[in-house]
């Protein structure tokens, strides 16, 4: 386009142009008077409508170029490839430029900061029918800069694709920012402003002066991360959301000013604000982009009132006040709240009644005190409410002299029930079993040392009750019915201990009763009777019915111990001699049961050290292949000689040492020589294929059985075929998967894997078939009856027979006639051991019953 003079109209179109040769040309046709009445008329028609239609042309251009012009802001009309094509008044003005220095020229002459490929991302956003808008710096004619915001826009110039830009002048606005910035920074009021998320973007020196920051952003981080407490004049703890820039931002409308308290956690002050919030919206916009909000410090302004004086300076929620002089006291709202009385006192007798009884004689000696000494109050105190609930308070308060006959004293009152009740609960939940509710082990610890330590209540006998059999009902219907069992026997000896003692559960399935003696020394042995008499009837569970029963040890201080730990120890001796004499009963505890248990002491004594004091040692039955009388291999037996208590048969030894766990030691050394042995005798040439070593279920429990088996047998060098390790029935039926665990790793050594005196116990078959067992030992229980007693016949073959329909070894013991060896024979039987045979043998012992006497000959030479 040709450029022209600022003031005058750019030329007419070509096309404009020809229409108005067109209208000449029809002037003149319409003047020849030569032309028929018809034909002038339609000349004069076309003349007509091409004048009109030019007229129109020419007013809309006219409009065109006055709205162009009437904008204040600076607008371009911009060619696809960025030339200008076309610049109205205010661009002008704004670059100091004339026109004809703009139009035709690159969009670089105003804009000299422009990136190359600048019109790349216009292009993109335009062509997606998008607007674009950036801020970039605009050149005048004299090389100064301003800054400017463009949105550009899709529009057709003269049939060809172009952009429209509008460009508007930043510097008032920044100018303005900027004043206004200063402005805020000089004043003493907190400005603070945040976005329509509610994160605050400018904060005043003054905003982080009240709100203790050092940081101009984050101050609602301040309030959620406890820092700040917010209050309202009533008392009540607000949120967030109270603000008024947080009401501002959700109505759109002007809010405040109101008064705020913000509490300083840190420094323990609080502070009372007024504020108020005004929403800006941004052009166009129906919600607001930010909000406004101006804070003044009214502090002193509250100070007038002695209450807000007091609460500055302590806590806050509800206040109280006492005038001593007038015996007036007055509450605000809140504190009314939490005392929970219709007709709120105003005296201070009035509000100590609020308080239960010992809580009143505190509070009213700690008044006396302030008014004395001058010194604050701060006690936690209980109450009862108007309606008979029960309330916790956390009362400050602080004396401000007035004169000898006038004085106040002011403060908070703090509801505090909550956390209180809360704190009462997890003190429950720490004295209480979870299972039956009743008092747990440290519990009835605590009970019984806190009665031996009042002499008033010093004579006490203590019950300790263990469940009968409670092993069955866990074995066969698992440990969920035996956790309702439990809950069950516990409401049991509730019934039947009433109020007369306080109960506890001491562990499993045992039970501790506390009770008095002084006033009725028959009550003991009283309650033990009712217990025994109300578990007479079956527990029936799972539609199956247990005969479960008690037995019950009774030991009575000061008579039988003044310290609880042994007071308990001796009801428990008492209960294992109920048990020992045929359960279901109770026992008391005598001078008897008292050497009994210092013989258990001494024993238990004794044995932690047998390892290290090398006290063990073993004898070695051998297990002999029954139709030809061939040594097959043996079982390693301990056996325990202690200098101060001789010679010790297992049967006096080994249940102590299940029960204390040092068997999980013994069991180790055992095995460590069993092996040691064997590599032994096989370097001497006994025909030994394997031995054989008991293993507690203490040592399957400990999770390393396994490993030390391992270094057992790769000490000893022999394979893991030349040992067999013997379980009772009790480890079928602990923990299943750690079960299957153990067995896996034990079968990859090659370990071979017996049950030891298979059918005494309560094991199911399930558990026989799942897992990887290689045979069984059957018990001399049932041999010693064959073959005269027709049950022990029955057992012995329904055992056979399950051992030959699983493909499982069995080895038979207790072996004592050639009847029995005969009948067992008869039922397949192939290996057996037994008295017939031989008893324990010393390694000695087996050398020379068992070793060629040419080898040892041999040997001897």
């Amino acid at each position: 386009m040709k450029a022209e003079p600022p003031d005058q109209r750019p030329p007419l179109p070509l096309d404009e142009v020809d229409a108005a040769a067109t209208l000449a040309a029809l002037d003149r046709a319409c003047s020849d008077d030569a032309l028929p009445p018809e034909q002038a008329a339609l000349l004069q028609q076309a003349r007509d409508a091409l004048r009109l239609a030019l007229r129109d042309e020419a007013s809309a251009h006219q409009r065109y170029q006055a709205l162009f012009d009437a904008v204040p802001d600076p607008v371009s009309i911009i060619a696809w490839d960025g030339t200008v094509l076309d610049l109205n008044k205010a661009g002008i003005a704004a670059y100091q430029r004339p026109r004809e220095d703009i139009v035709g020229r690159p969009i670089e002459l105003l804009n000299p900061d422009l990136p190359s490929g600048h019109m790349g991302p216009v292009h993109d956003a335009l062509l997606r029918g998008e607007s674009y808008v950036i801020q970039v710096t605009n050149m005048r004619a004299d090389g100064s800069r301003f800054p400017v915001e463009v949105h550009s826009a899709n529009f057709e110039y003269d049939g060809q694709r172009s952009l429209v830009a509008v460009a508007r002048d930043l510097s008032a606005r920044i100018d303005a920012e900027a004043r206004f910035r200063v402005l805020t920074e000089m004043v003493d009021k907190g400005v603070v402003v945040r976005d329509a998320n509610g994160r605050t973007v400018y904060a005043n020196a003054a905003a982080m002066r009240l709100m203790d920051s050092q940081h101009r952003q984050g101050f609602e981080d301040l309030i959620r991360d406890g820092h700040w407490l917010l209050v309202g004049e009533d008392g009540r703890i607000l949120t967030e959301d109270a603000l008024p820039s947080s009401e501002a931002l959700r109505t759109g409308k002007p809010v405040g000013p109101r008064v705020i308290g913000f509490f300083n956690q840190r420094l323990r002050q609080l502070s009372w604000l007024s504020v108020g919030s005004v929403p800006q919206f941004a052009a166009g916009a129906d919600r607001p982009h930010q909000v406004l909000s101006m804070f003044s410090d009214i502090t002193d302004l509250k100070r007038d009132s002695a209450m807000f004086e007091r609460a500055q300076a302590l806590a806050h929620i509800g206040g109280w006040e006492w005038d001593t002089g007038q015996d007036q006291v007055y509450l605000t709202a809140e504190a009314r709240r939490i005392i929970g009385r219709t007709r709120p006192p105003d005296t201070i007798d009035g509000l100590l009644d609020c308080f239960v009884d010992n809580d009143r004689d505190r509070f009213r000696l700690a008044l006396d005190h302030a008014m004395a000494t001058g010194k604050a109050i701060e006690l936690e105190l209980r109450g009862v409410r108007g309606d008979g609930r029960p309330f916790w308070a956390r009362v400050i308060g602080e004396a401000e002299a007035g004169g000898p006959l006038h004085a106040r004293l002011t403060g908070t009152l703090q509801d505090v029930t909550e956390r209180m009740q809360a704190e009462e609960t997890l003190r429950t939940q720490a004295r209480t079993d979870p299972l039956t509710g009743l008092l747990n082990r440290d519990a009835m610890r605590f009970e019984i040392e806190r009665r031996l330590a009042d002499p008033a209540q010093a004579r006490l006998a203590v019950l300790y009750i263990d469940l009968d059999r409670f092993k069955i009902v866990n074995d066969v219907l698992g440990h969920a019915a035996g956790d309702r069992l439990l809950a069950s026997a516990s409401r049991r000896i509730q019934h039947a201990v009433g109020t007369e003692g306080v109960i506890g559960r001491f562990g499993g399935d045992e039970f501790l009763v506390v009770c008095a003696t002084d006033d009725d020394p028959a009550r003991p042995p009283r309650l033990a009777d009712a217990i025994l008499d109300i578990f007479g009837d079956s527990f029936r569970l799972d539609g199956e019915e247990f005969a479960i029963t008690a037995s019950i040890g009774i030991a009575q201080a000061p008579d039988d111990s003044t310290r609880s730990q042994q007071l308990i120890q001796s009801a428990d001796v008492a209960m294992y001699d109920s048990k020992r004499r045929g359960r279901n009963s109770w026992q008391v505890f005598t001078a008897e049961l008292a050497a009994q248990q210092n013989e258990r002491l001494q024993l238990e004594t004794q044995l932690r050290r047998a390892v290290s004091n090398d006290e063990l040692h073993l004898v070695y039955q051998p297990q002999i292949e029954l139709s030809s009388g061939r040594l097959v291999a043996a079982e390693a037996l301990v056996r325990w000689r202690n200098r101060a208590l001789g010679e010790m048969a297992p049967g006096q030894f080994i249940g102590h040492a299940e029960t204390t766990g040092d068997i999980v030691g013994i069991g180790d050394w055992v095995l460590t020589e069993a092996c040691r042995q064997l590599r032994d005798w096989r370097e001497r040439g006994l025909p030994l294929e394997r031995v054989a070593v008991n293993v507690s279920y203490r040592q399957f429990l400990g999770e390393n059985l396994a490993e030390h088996v391992r270094v057992a047998l790769a000490e000893s060098g022999l394979p893991g075929s030349a040992l067999e390790l013997e379980f009772t029935e009790r480890v079928l039926i602990e923990d299943e998967p750690d079960t299957l665990r153990t067995f896996a790793a034990l079968r990859e050594l090659g370990v071979v894997l017996s049950i030891d005196d298979f059918g005494e116990g309560y094991s199911a078959l399930n558990y026989l078939r799942r897992l990887p067992i290689h045979g069984l030992k059957l018990s001399q229980l049932f041999v010693q009856g064959v073959p005269g007693n027709a049950s022990d016949v029955a057992v012995c073959q329904a055992i056979t027979g399950i051992a030959r329909s699983l493909g499982l070894g069995l080895v038979a013991e207790g072996i004592e006639t050639v009847a029995q060896r005969d009948f067992l024979v008869g039922l397949g039987v192939g290996i057996g051991q037994g008295f017939l045979f031989s008893p324990g043998l010393t390694p000695a012992e087996m050398q020379h019953r068992y070793l060629p006497s040419a080898m040892i000959r041999g040997r001897a030479t």
